[in-house]
């Protein structure tokens, strides 16, 4: 009598096993919460439409015709901005090399201007001054309870540092400072530069002509 118990489990395997091959190769047949490994989230800029497993095969194809990656909607607002300068990739490397090279070569797409300077003080506050302080002295709530020691001076041993090491800096992190990337966009880093540069003459502003446009000297201009 046991033995005839187990008759039907056989049968309803055998019948499980069967109807889940597929003559189709590409086919995975029946699976079993597929949902745990085959995720039906479409990946960007891969054109594959949505798993024929949760709409047809024609659906599936029709949509593979198509980029999974659509266009933005109407009044959205790039992270990098509209500039074509914010949009190209970074191209140094995160290495010594890449950081002097970026010393020498990378400059500011943007003017000095107090706009500018005041978007990045902005920034500054909220991202820089729990470690560098509020004038830039090292002297942060980080540094003075003691739990990193050291930190520089932008008006003392980085009073000379250029904007392409800093903003290569930012860009990659350096030392314990970690990168700033995913929480300024490049337009912002750029403006947090050139609060820096000021915290870097000691707290002055440079001079601005009637339009906000920082009146630089003829060794800035070839900079």
């Amino acid at each position: 009598m046991q033995n005839i118990s187990l008759y039907p489990s056989l049968v309803v395997a055998l019948i499980v096993t069967v109807t889940s091959c597929t003559t189709d190769p590409n086919s995975p047949g029946i699976e079993y919460m597929p949902d745990m490994y085959r995720s039906p989230a479409i990946e960007a800029y891969v054109d594959y439409g949505e798993d024929p497993y949760y709409v047809t095969e024609e659906v599936a194809a029709q949509q593979r015709m198509t980029q999974s990656a659509r266009k933005p909607v109407a009044g959205t607002i790039a992270f990098k901005g509209d500039d074509k300068a914010f949009g190209l990739p970074y191209p140094y490397a995160n290495t010594p090399e890449g950081y002097e090279m970026a010393g020498a070569e990378l400059h500011s797409p943007l003017p000095t201007t107090a706009k500018n300077i005041e978007a990045g003080a902005l920034n500054f506050g909220l991202m820089c001054t729990h470690c560098h302080g509020e004038q830039g002295k090292g002297d942060g709530a980080i540094s003075r309870n003691g739990h990193i020691m050291g930190i520089p001076d932008f008006s003392v041993k980085l009073k000379t540092l250029p904007e392409g090491k800093m903003y290569h800096t930012l860009t990659y992190g350096k030392g314990l400072m970690g990168s700033h990337t995913s929480q300024i966009s490049q337009k912002g880093l750029w403006q947090l530069i050139q609060y820096v540069q000021v915290l870097q003459n000691g707290g002055d502003m440079p001079v601005f002509d009637e339009n906000g446009v920082a009146i630089l000297s003829e060794t800035e201009n070839n900079n």
